[in-house]
């Protein structure tokens, strides 16, 4: 088992990374543990990405995973263009990286995550439980000159305390990216309350061939509910009219 206090770094993964706003707020919110804040608009977030080598980690070797979670208030990443976010799910192929996620707090269980590309769409699948619970696809374009780069800042519960966590990133998002849909297949499976609302409404996301990420090597206890008063929602757009009336489901 790698020490879950050591830092990890993951190279060129094919990394799908996006948010919306759910079907079932309320939920969503009751999800979220005391002493954080969900935002206002009860965001959700999902990154499902694949690591195909294991050249490219400092120790976790090849796997597939995929979390999804609440967006939070007042507990921004640095630079404050990202929210910290609660990880509801974990759904890890490999075992080494569920017990150091684990070890961290992290709600790891079994499962696999697929990413395929054929032309301009892409459709990308979680299975855990025996089951496929999460299908999204999208329109794709060819990656450019543009990097996204940053932090994300993650929370997760540890011996009764919460944990907070710094990871950077630096990804080559492709252009065009459109989401076109997002289904969540398991109504009794616990992932369903974060399905998103109909219509879609997507909040960020990319795609991105290349992205490159590490597990900071220390976790902080986060004291409680603090911060500034809740941030205003980020801004929104719904998945065009002509894809809407297509039937494509959007999860609810």
């Amino acid at each position: 088992m790698l020490d879950p206090a050591a830092p990890q770094l993951v190279v060129n993964s094919r990394t799908l990374h996006f948010s919306w706003l759910p079907a079932d707020p309320d939920a969503v919110e009751a999800l979220v543990p005391a002493g954080l804040r969900p935002r206002p608009d009860r965001q959700v977030f999902l990154n499902q990405y694949i690591v195909d080598d294991e050249t490219q980690t400092s120790g976790f070797g090849a796997y597939s995973l995929t979390y999804l979670g609440v967006s939070l208030t007042g507990v921004d990443a640095p630079g404050g263009l990202n929210p910290g976010g609660w990880w509801t799910h974990y759904v890890a192929s490999s075992r080494t990286v569920r017990d150091y996620a684990a070890a961290r707090g992290a709600p790891a269980i079994t499962g696999r995550t697929s990413i395929e590309v054929r032309g301009g769409d892409l459709v990308s699948v979680t299975h855990a439980d025996g089951a496929p619970l999460i299908r999204a696809r999208c329109r794709v374009g060819e990656t450019g000159h543009v990097i996204s780069s940053g932090h994300h800042r993650y929370f997760t519960r540890r011996d009764g305390q919460l944990l907070s966590a710094v990871y950077p990133f630096v990804a080559e998002p492709v252009a065009p990216f459109e989401i076109e849909s997002v289904e969540f297949m398991e109504p009794g499976h616990p992932m369903y309350a974060l399905r998103p609302a109909n219509p879609l409404t997507i909040c960020f996301g990319y795609y991105s061939p290349r992205s490159s990420f590490a597990y900071p090597g220390g976790l902080s206890v986060h004291p409680g509910e603090s911060g500034p008063p809740p941030a205003p929602a980020r801004s929104v757009h719904q998945v065009p009219a002509n894809l809407v009336r297509s039937g494509r489901p959007s999860g609810s």
